[in-house]
């Protein structure tokens, strides 16, 4: 099943854990904006998708393909290598600036702490009013401010996270419903619930929240 339908401008940010796998690339929106974090420069290239902004200390890209990004029109934002805020962070600023959604591709790849970082970083309270989702092989990270209408197949796993602290949740189209019930955070409440329809909602009403589609 697709991604969520959303109106507006939408950023494709590519990160530099693993590499885009072709249904990835291939259910993208046509003609995107990309932004790329530091090694997600060679991701995009290989993917074959012209990126508009490279950001990052440029420590894991090589030479060569940063030089044929930029003679190929890509605007590079090189920062300090010693810096507090990753890459990827560096990106979503960059993409919360222009898009209405952002959808962050090659933000896995072996460690854990990265994985971990890279989930904190999307569901930023920072992104409020971006629809922000992270695509992680089989499943969907879906960053949830508000209200959002999910895309998936009936039967779906999909696990609720608050992030940050407790999150005032209702549900509509999940086998266990919500009514303005608080999740709180560092509990499992919220894992393996199911949708019962492709377009199950959920609405935050205090606090973020992290859908997990699997």
């Amino acid at each position: 099943m697709g991604p969520e339908t959303e109106s507006g401008v939408t950023v494709v940010v590519v990160a530099g854990g693993d590499s885009p796998t072709p249904e990835e690339i291939a259910r993208l929106p046509a003609n995107p904006i990309v932004v790329a974090a530091d090694a997600g420069v060679e991701h995009a290239a290989a993917a074959g998708l012209a990126v508009a902004a490279a950001v990052g200390d440029m420590d894991s890209v090589s030479p060569e393909a940063l030089a044929a990004a930029e003679q190929s029109g890509t605007r590079i934002e090189r920062h300090p290598a010693d810096k507090d805020q990753t890459d990827l962070e560096l990106a979503l600023e960059l993409a919360s600036r222009l898009a209405d959604r952002v959808i962050v591709i090659g933000a896995g790849g072996g460690r854990l702490d990265h994985l971990i970082g890279n989930l904190a970083v999307a569901a930023s309270p920072r992104w409020f009013g971006v629809a922000v989702e992270a695509w992680l092989g089989d499943a969907r990270a879906v960053v949830v401010h508000g209200q959002r209408t999910l895309s998936v197949e009936p039967g779906s796993t999909v696990s609720l996270f608050a992030v940050g602290g407790p999150a005032r949740v209702s549900t509509t189209g999940l086998a266990w419903a919500l009514d303005g019930e608080i999740l709180e955070p560092l509990t499992s409440r919220g894992v393996s619930n199911q949708a019962t329809t492709s377009s199950p909602q959920v609405a935050v009403s205090e606090g973020v929240v992290v859908a997990i589609i699997s």
